[in-house]
């Protein structure tokens, strides 16, 4: 973990004393601020309600999704740290490329026109190259021809990630690496895949002698809904908690349409 600058201690204790937080809380949250680049924050924060998102005049998301009260107070000290990463030198600099900078691709590929953190990953998108920070281990990835429009990391707490590009949703690890071991030690594979239980892969293996295709056969493209539709179905059934407090929609029309939505994730 980065040391904090004589600046950045004294504003994670004023915070942690206005927020009646402890030191662990702010600075914890003062890491997510940080590795998104003070627009954006993914945290896991007990004292804070558990797991969440902040994004800078953005929408906040909490655990507990109808404590406007802790959301509040989320998206107030997310906004004073961020703040307090722009106004001064919050933690001891270091070198460019070295894992835990702000800057911590390598330096050769110069200034991304994109980037972000979720979780333990940071990326950060540049023309024909995307970078991945994965527990201070980063890995260069040639992105070929696509475009990227955005990246976001897989449901279910692993280390995976995909990509938006003018082909579709298409998974980090499909890519060539240029730079970088990865994590997994099978070939032009970054990420860990969860492994099948025994009954699971009998039946994958089932089904696939049962359908067999060639090569230029079109395949199903079937999927786990993304991070994103479960964020937007989320936002949806919280706008309508709001219709429901002021009177606009009946308690049974609110929790008919919060069963539909839900059933779409």
């Amino acid at each position: 973990m980065q040391n904090l600058t004589q600046d950045g201690q004294q504003l994670v204790n004023n915070l942690s004393r206005k927020y009646n937080l402890s030191f662990d809380a702010v600075m914890h949250m003062l890491i997510a601020v940080n590795n998104g680049a003070g627009s954006m924050a993914q945290f896991n924060c007990p004292e804070l309600g558990g797991g969440g998102q902040w994004m800078r005049g953005g929408m906040t998301m909490v655990g507990d999704m109808f404590n406007y009260g802790l959301k509040n107070t989320v998206d107030n000290l997310c906004n004073e740290l961020a703040n307090g990463l722009v106004n001064f030198q919050v933690f001891v600099p270091i070198p460019q490329g070295t894992p835990g900078s702000n800057q911590w691709w390598p330096g050769d590929l110069g200034q991304p026109f994109s980037s972000g953190a979720q979780n333990n990953i940071r990326y950060a998108v540049f023309p024909n190259r995307l970078a991945v920070e994965l527990n201070g281990q980063v890995t260069v990835y040639n992105t070929l021809d696509n475009n990227i429009s955005g990246v976001s990391q897989q449901q279910g707490g692993d280390s995976s990630l995909i990509f938006s590009s003018q082909y579709g949703t298409i998974a980090v690890n499909s890519l060539p690496i240029v730079s970088g071991v990865g994590i997994a030690p099978a070939p032009q594979r970054n990420f860990a895949e969860p492994t099948l239980n025994n009954d699971a892969q009998a039946n994958n293996n089932q089904t696939s002698s049962h359908s067999v295709q060639t090569n230029n056969a079109p395949q199903s493209n079937t999927s786990l809904p993304s991070s994103t539709s479960i964020d937007e179905t989320l936002q949806i059934i919280e706008k309508l908690a709001k219709l429901k407090d002021a009177g606009a929609i009946s308690e049974n029309e609110y929790n008919s349409k919060k069963t539909e939505l839900l059933n779409r994730i």
